[in-house]
């Protein structure tokens, strides 16, 4: 049994309209969101054991914060180029080459394709996946490589603005 966390980036600052995109910083509702949603994961006793981020500066921020509440350094962050701004497919492909070792993983990547994706895993579909949002499945195999085939169970969703 496998469990992925999926989790889009958190809010993002536009203040700099002359920036790439994929350097667009967090702006301070996403430093405060990132940190507070990595507590609730943890409060909830899942172990994480790897963080990949997408390597936009968004994405790899928020991995970082949920990465330091587990007291996991940012080094140890497995950064896929590939999940900035991935189709579906590409998530795919990047979750059926983790190593087998990791039985609980958090995904870290953009809109519009997390929402797509999350969307094709369970009966449980979301109209569109919020900043630092988390979805959240068991998949019911040992091997990452069956990820497509295996069985899939919705466990649950929870965002920043989600009264708890």
């Amino acid at each position: 049994m496998k469990q992925l966390l999926i989790i889009r980036h958190a809010k993002s600052s536009w203040d700099f309209s002359v920036m790439n995109d994929f350097d667009r910083p967090l702006n301070e509702r996403g430093h405060a969101d990132a940190p507070k949603m990595a507590k609730r994961l943890l409060d909830k006793k899942i172990d994480i054991d790897a963080f990949i981020s997408s390597a936009a500066k968004r994405a790899l921020t928020t991995a970082t914060y949920f990465a330091e509440t587990y007291d996991v350094k940012k080094k140890d962050i497995i950064k896929v180029d590939e999940l900035y701004h991935a189709p579906v497919k590409m998530f795919y492909t990047v979750i059926t080459t983790i190593n087998n070792k990791y039985n609980t993983v958090a995904i870290f990547s953009h809109n519009p394709g997390i929402t797509d994706f999350v969307n094709e895993l369970t009966d449980t579909s979301i109209d569109n996946m919020p900043t630092c949002g988390i979805y959240a499945i068991a998949i019911n195999t040992n091997d990452w490589k069956n990820f497509r085939t295996a069985g899939k169970d919705f466990l649950f969703f929870d965002y920043p603005k989600n009264v708890q």
